[in-house]
C-alpha cells in the first residue's frame, strides 16, 4: 500500500487578480485530474515551470490546501475532507521545508525554542528543558553548532536557516516530508550541503522535492513526475525519463536546462 496516493485530485482557488466589487471572486483551477502515488521510503521529484502548479500540489498533498475534487489518501485512510481538527494529529507524520527559511522561522524566536516547539506542541518532551535539550541534538544532526540555539533567525545565513528548517521538519520523525524549492537562491557550495542532508534524509522517511533545477532531481530522486498548467504529462524512474523524455514539454525543458554529467558518487565526495 503506498503512504500516499491521490486519484483525480483538483483543486480551484480564489483568483484575487479578478476580484470583484461585490461577491466571491472567481475560482481558478490549479490542479487538474492529479494520479500519483508515494511509497514509503521513496523520494520523489516534482517538476516543472513557474505557475505549473507545482507547490500547489506539495501543499494540497500535506491538506494545507482542501481539495476540490478527487481523493487523497494518507497511509491508507481517506483524508480529503478532513477538519482541521482531525488532521492535527497527522501533522506529526507529514512535515514540510519551505523555500524561504527567513519568512517560515519566527523572528522574535531564538532558534532553540522554534526547534523545541514542535516536540512540545505533541509531547514528544515532557517539559521544556527536555525540549530545548532534544533541540540542541536537531542542530547537530543538520550541522549546526549547539551554540546557534541562542541566535534568531535574522542571526543566520540563507544556508543556516535552511538547516533549521530541515531540523525542524525531522523533529517529530514524519513519514513524509515535502521540500519546496529548498536550494532556490542558494550558493552553489551550499546547495550541496543542503542536499547531502536531503541524501541521508531520505534514507530515512519518504520526500517529495520541489524543484525547477532537474540536475538536482537527477541526482536526487527515485522517480519524477513534470508538471505543466496544472496536470502531470510524464512520470517514470528519473533514469528513464531523462534518457528517454516521451513528452514534447518534458523535452523542452530538458533543452532550457543545462544538464552537466554527473559522477554517481558526487554527493559523497569531500569538497576540494
Amino acid at each position: 500500500m503506498p503512504l500516499l496516493s491521490t486519484k483525480g485530485l483538483c483543486l480551484s482557488l480564489p483568483d484575487r487578480d479578478a476580484q470583484r466589487w461585490f461577491g466571491a471572486p472567481p475560482m481558478i483551477q490549479i490542479l487538474d485530474n492529479i494520479d500519483l502515488e508515494v511509497e514509503s521510503g521513496e523520494s520523489l521529484g516534482i517538476v516543472g515551470e513557474s505557475g505549473s502548479g507545482k507547490t500547489s500540489l506539495g501543499r494540497t498533498l500535506l491538506r494545507l490546501y482542501r481539495p476540490t475534487g478527487g481523493k487523497l489518501l494518507f497511509e491508507g485512510e481517506d483524508i480529503t475532507d478532513w477538519s482541521a481538527d482531525r488532521l492535527r494529529p497527522l501533522r506529526a507524520r507529514m512535515q514540510i521545508i519551505f523555500q524561504d527559511p527567513l519568512s517560515s522561522l519566527n523572528p522574535r524566536q531564538r532558534i532553540g525554542d522554534i526547534l523545541a516547539q514542535p516536540l512540545l506542541a505533541f509531547d514528544r518532551a515532557p517539559d521544556r528543558k527536555a525540549a530545548r535539550h532534544a533541540a540542541l541534538g536537531l542542530l547537530e544532526q543538520v550541522g549546526l553548532p549547539v551554540e546557534f540555539a541562542q541566535r534568531y533567525p535574522h542571526e543566520l545565513s540563507g544556508g543556516q536557516r535552511q538547516r533549521v528548517g530541515i531540523a525542524r521538519a525531522i523533529a517529530l520523525k514524519p513519514r513524509l516530508i515535502v521540500a519546496d524549492e529548498i536550494v532556490s537562491g542558494l550558493d552553489v557550495s551550499t546547495q550541496a550541503q543542503i542536499l547531502v542532508l536531503l541524501k541521508a534524509l531520505k534514507q530515512r522517511e519518504s520526500l517529495i522535492f520541489i524543484s525547477h533545477d532537474l540536475s538536482v532531481v537527477r541526482v536526487l530522486c527515485d522517480r519524477v513526475v513534470v508538471m505543466n498548467r496544472g496536470r502531470i504529462v510524464e512520470s517514470g524512474p528519473c533514469e528513464q525519463v531523462f534518457a528517454n523524455p516521451q513528452h514534447q514539454y518534458t523535452k523542452s525543458l530538458l533543452r532550457a536546462i543545462p544538464l552537466p554529467e554527473v559522477d554517481a558518487g558526487w554527493l559523497e565526495s569531500e569538497p576540494s
